[in-house]
């Protein structure tokens, strides 16, 4: 799954990267532990219902999709993940997968090991991580071995709260999820679920709201070839949201990610869908 990430990019470096003509609302500064039900920025497309023109715009949502007919909000930090197996198909997910998709720009994800796959990955004698981390997880940080951007694939939906006026802007939570596949590994070991990507040659055609085929839509996605990705272990600081500093995302020794036993809180879960 993808339960965190980190988005670093200015806003300046998204325009020119995705050719934003519009920049909408307070966009979140550099956010190096994503959680859910935080802000996070998004390109997505809107049509003018005057004159029909497109907008690609540049627009902050909030991590975890809320369907336009929920009774409440409550339920967005379950649904920040939306399986690609059945993403046009739920009834939380269909309506926005059909017309409401949107790029989301990462730096990369986290993902929490066992100790045995952390030896693995380290190449690190079997069980040493077990004894030292008392049967921990580690964080691992993956990202695009080339260092661009991992351009996740994701739905939006629009919310209108009922208790308030239609005219009020407070009104309105525009969320998102994003679509996740069965993982491939750059290192070696298979972990559950990864984001699915949309390479740029497909970026105008998945932001276009008037594609409304489902077939059409998903054959856009993209699994991110193994060899693309890179994967290192981090500190477990990363574990507890309070912490956001670019020093989460420094790659540790192995043989410090082999010994951290530090007691810091578990990784928030969403739910996989």
């Amino acid at each position: 799954m993808c339960g965190r990430y980190a988005s670093t990019s200015r806003p300046e470096t998204l325009v020119d990267e995705f050719d934003i003509e519009e920049i909408l609302g307070d966009l979140p500064g550099p956010d190096y532990n994503v959680a859910p039900t935080v802000a996070v920025p998004a390109v997505l497309e809107r049509r003018s219902k005057v004159d029909d023109h497109i907008t690609r715009r540049l627009s902050p949502l909030v991590w975890g999709l809320v369907p336009s007919w929920a009774k409440d909000a409550k339920g967005g930090a379950r649904l920040i993940n939306a399986r690609v197996e059945t993403v046009a198909e739920k009834p939380s997910f269909r309506r926005a997968f059909a017309s409401r998709r949107c790029l989301l720009p990462a730096d990369g994800f986290y993902e929490w090991y066992s100790p045995e796959a952390t030896d693995q990955l380290l190449g690190s004698p079997a069980g040493r991580t077990g004894r030292a981390g008392r049967g921990k997880k580690q964080p691992f940080f993956i990202h695009r071995a080339d260092g661009s951007l991992l351009v996740m694939a994701g739905i939006y939906e629009i919310w209108r709260d009922p208790s308030k006026d239609r005219a009020d802007d407070s009104a309105w939570l525009r969320t998102c999820s994003v679509i996740t596949t069965v993982a491939t590994d750059a290192v070696g070991h298979i972990h559950d679920r990864m984001p699915m990507v949309v390479p740029r040659a497909s970026w105008d055609a998945w932001l276009d709201p008037r594609l409304t085929a489902p077939e059409a839509a998903l054959e856009l996605l993209q699994v991110t070839e193994p060899a693309a990705l890179e994967a290192y272990a981090v500190s477990t600081s990363v574990n507890s949201v309070s912490n956001n500093d670019p020093s989460l995302l420094l790659p540790l020794a192995a043989e410090d990610a082999a010994g951290d036993d530090s007691s810091a809180a578990d990784p928030i879960q969403g739910t996989l869908l």
